[in-house]
C-alpha cells in the first residue's frame, strides 16, 4: 500500500514537472511557429492561385528562354513590342486553339496553363511562328522545379504554353520592358513552399 502511494505521489510530481515544461515549451514553440510562418522559404509569399492581367497586343512572341535561380526557376516569354496580357494558373489539362491536349506531352507532377495575350506569329513576316505546336521549347536538365515548356499554339492573337513543374508550388508573374522596344512576361516558380 505504501509503495502504491509513493508511486502515485512520484507520478503526480513528474506529471506536474512535465506539464510545467510542456507549457513553457509550448509558449516558446508558439513564438517559434509564429516567426517561422512569417519567414517563408526565401521570403517567397507568392501563392499558387491563378494570376491574370493586361490586354491583348499584336506584338509577336520572339523567344522563350529559361533560367535557374537560388530560390526559383524562371521562364521568360519575350515579345517584339509592348505586351502585358496573360492568364496563368494550375490545371489538369491544357488545350491549344485547335484542341490538342498538352498534358500528356508535358513532364512534371503539376501543370501551369499559360495563356499570353499576344500572338506567336508575326503578320509582317507572312505569319511565321517560332515553334511547332507540341514542341518542347526548353532544355530543363537539372532544373529543380520546372520540368517542361510545351508550345500549345497561337490562335486569334493568343498564345498558349503548358509548363510542367515538379509539384503545385508558388509562382509569380512579372511584366518587364526591354531590351530595347521588346517586352517580357516572366514566370517564376519557387523550388518549395
Amino acid at each position: 500500500m505504501r509503495i502504491r502511494s509513493a508511486l502515485t505521489a512520484v507520478a503526480v510530481v513528474l506529471a506536474g514537472l512535465v506539464a510545467g515544461v510542456g507549457s513553457s515549451s509550448a509558449a516558446g514553440s508558439s513564438n517559434a511557429a509564429g516567426s517561422s510562418s512569417a519567414a517563408a522559404y526565401c521570403g517567397i509569399t507568392w501563392g499558387s492561385a491563378e494570376k491574370s492581367a493586361g490586354t491583348l497586343s499584336d506584338a509577336p512572341l520572339t523567344e522563350v528562354r529559361t533560367g535557374r535561380h537560388d530560390c526559383y526557376d524562371r521562364v521568360v516569354f519575350e515579345f517584339a513590342g509592348p505586351v502585358d496580357g496573360y492568364a496563368i494558373g494550375y490545371g489538369e489539362t491544357w488545350t491549344e486553339g485547335e484542341g490538342l491536349a498538352l498534358s500528356p506531352y508535358t513532364a512534371g507532377g503539376a501543370l501551369l496553363r499559360v495563356s499570353l495575350r499576344a500572338p506567336a506569329y508575326d503578320d509582317a513576316h507572312q505569319g511565321t511562328v517560332p515553334y511547332a505546336v507540341g514542341e518542347h521549347v526548353a532544355n530543363l536538365l537539372r532544373y529543380p522545379t520546372v520540368r517542361d515548356v510545351v508550345f500549345g499554339g497561337s490562335f486569334e492573337g493568343y498564345s498558349t504554353f503548358a509548363v510542367g513543374v515538379r509539384a503545385r508550388l508558388p509562382f509569380r508573374v512579372l511584366v518587364l520592358t526591354g531590351p530595347g522596344t521588346h517586352s517580357r512576361i516572366v514566370l517564376d516558380v519557387a523550388h518549395q513552399w
